[in-house]
């Protein structure tokens, strides 16, 4: 009985491995490897917002770091951009890394006043971009609200010919193919 339950075990334990590999981004929150490698290459990441009508923004470039655990994106905006609105609505983000013709992804943007996220991002922001201290946030801008943090959190990858389109229907979230 002691080496039937062992053997219950051990397929158990290789059923979760294979569902889990298969699985890829549904089954696990977090970039690939693949991603995180331009990540590290990447000085910059185009966002592109879905408008209330369905269709995606204009991508716009900006600074980025990642999290502690590198699961997340983390940026910044000022309050009261066309970004921060539509994030505050609950739209989810495009995101192109490094450039528009990078790889992609669907993200669950969400603003945080965590001010973890805010000390990742001066630290992170002051190491990365020579400019920062010219035009980046100071915690006096997060504190007093001009800026807001971002957190993204990669939902869905899109084609690898994936291309930003102004005005044209946002990827769909769901399981169904991408445009």
């Amino acid at each position: 009985m002691k080496r039937f339950g062992t053997y219950s075990t051990v397929a158990a334990a290789t059923a979760f491995i294979v569902a889990s590999l298969v699985a890829g981004r549904a089954g696990c929150a977090g970039f690939s490897d693949s991603e995180l490698k331009a990540l590290d290459q990447a000085t910059t990441v185009f966002v592109a917002t879905v408008r209330k009508d369905g269709n995606q923004s204009r991508p716009a470039p900006v600074w980025f770091t990642t999290s502690a655990n590198r699961a997340e994106l983390l940026i910044q905006t000022r309050k009261g951009t066309w970004k921060d609105k539509r994030i505050r609505r609950g739209s989810p983000v495009i995101v192109w890394i490094g450039g528009l013709n990078g790889p992609a992804f669907v993200g669950k943007a969400e603003i945080t006043n965590d001010t973890a996220v805010f000390d990742k991002i001066l630290t992170d922001f002051q190491k990365r971009y020579t400019m920062n201290a010219l035009v980046g946030p100071s915690r006096a801008n997060f504190e007093s609200g001009d800026r807001i943090a971002i957190r993204i959190t990669p939902i869905k990858d899109l084609p690898a010919d994936f291309a930003p389109a102004p005005g044209t229907p946002a990827p769909a979230l769901d399981g169904s193919k991408s445009p």
